[in-house]
């Protein structure tokens, strides 16, 4: 353990989600969607496009790997290791929260190596929208995106989290006020996304209206960061107060579909308690332009970037059978794919 409670914090969150503690009560709510088997599709398997626009860039699969870490020494590794996966595979990669190498002096790996490891992939840089009013604004931002030579900032909005962090910043007065400055402000793209417990059709609206680039619903169904918070805490209060939202938040399932209704011209990224590709085709069919995993990556990436590749090449094999198995040639075929009734 270091001096750093930042970084203390942060490799605590690691460790009790490489444990598989954490997790939501309920799953994102895939299960209930289900696709109409196409039993003569019309296509060659090897030709079927999964090709998407993102921020700018092309991806050669609609995956993002969604903000993981950002403080403890070892995330120097974790996040090479995703680097130059992304990189080999042609996906985008958003960082974990840039707070401890913002307010510190180590980098923890978070430097312009990362922009050398992976040259041609959209990365997003990160931090949390209650440091927007302690003292980070667009300086702050602009610091941040050239640390990692970054193509956007993620601002991730994590209430519950902060609420049951036992050192959590819990007064959040003004922070959709200088989320919109900075939104207005800054001259590179910022996206939005929850942490796990979902964002309302009401609250997407009022991003896009802040005049944010993408949204990331970020559902429940994966990892519960109220729940994190409570498997480290030292107080029975607080792990108790934690437990009582074991199933707090918007299913993944649920939040996709109603954000894509509310803002039909957004750019949505779909995450929460994705396990496979089938649930990344489903997130598709439901809305979403892109599709994030961290949760299910994390083992993978504390191991090397072969096994990062191998597990996404996996995911990408599964989407794109299921492409296949709905007809679709691309894309734009699978989010019109037909349903089988509830």
């Amino acid at each position: 353990m270091t001096d750093d409670p930042i970084r203390n914090r942060k490799d605590q969150h690691l460790d009790v989600v490489l444990s598989g503690a954490g997790r939501h009560a309920h799953d994102a709510g895939f299960d209930a969607v289900r696709f109409v088997h196409e039993a003569m599709p019309d296509l060659d398997h090897a030709k079927i496009d999964l090709g998407a626009d993102f921020l700018g860039r092309r991806l050669k699969a609609p995956l993002l790997i969604s903000s993981m870490t950002g403080g403890p020494t070892r995330a120097e590794a974790i996040n090479a290791h995703l680097a130059e996966a992304a990189q080999a595979l042609g996906i985008a990669l958003a960082v974990g929260s840039q707070r401890g190498a913002w307010a510190g002096d180590a980098d923890e790996g978070l430097t312009p190596s990362l922009r050398d490891r992976a040259p041609d992939t959209p990365i997003l840089a990160n931090i949390g929208a209650a440091q927007l009013t302690r003292g980070f604004g667009i300086d702050g931002a602009r610091r941040i995106i050239d640390m990692i030579g970054a193509d956007a900032l993620i601002v991730h909005l994590n209430p519950l989290q902060e609420a049951c962090q036992p050192e959590g910043d819990r007064d959040w007065w003004g922070v959709g006020a200088a989320l919109e400055a900075l939104v207005r402000r800054l001259d590179a793209p910022v996206v939005v996304k929850e942490t796990g417990a979902g964002l309302s059709a009401r609250t997407a609206r009022r991003l896009v209206e802040m005049g944010v680039a993408a949204i990331d619903v970020a559902g429940a169904g994966g990892a519960n960061w109220g729940l994190i918070e409570g498997e480290r805490a030292t107080d029975p209060a607080d792990k108790a107060h934690a437990l009582a939202f074991a199933d707090w938040g918007i299913p993944t399932a649920q939040a996709i579909p109603a954000v894509r209704a509310a803002c039909p011209d957004t750019l949505i990224i779909g995450s929460g308690g994705v396990r496979d590709g089938v649930d990344a085709a489903k997130a598709i069919r439901l809305g979403a332009d892109i599709v994030g995993q961290a949760a299910g990556v994390l083992m993978a990436a504390t191991v090397s970037t072969d096994a990062v590749v191998v597990h996404f090449q996996q995911v990408i094999r599964q989407l794109r059978t299921a492409c296949f198995c709905t007809g679709a040639a691309h894309l734009q075929d699978l989010r019109k794919a037909e349903l089988q009734a509830p």
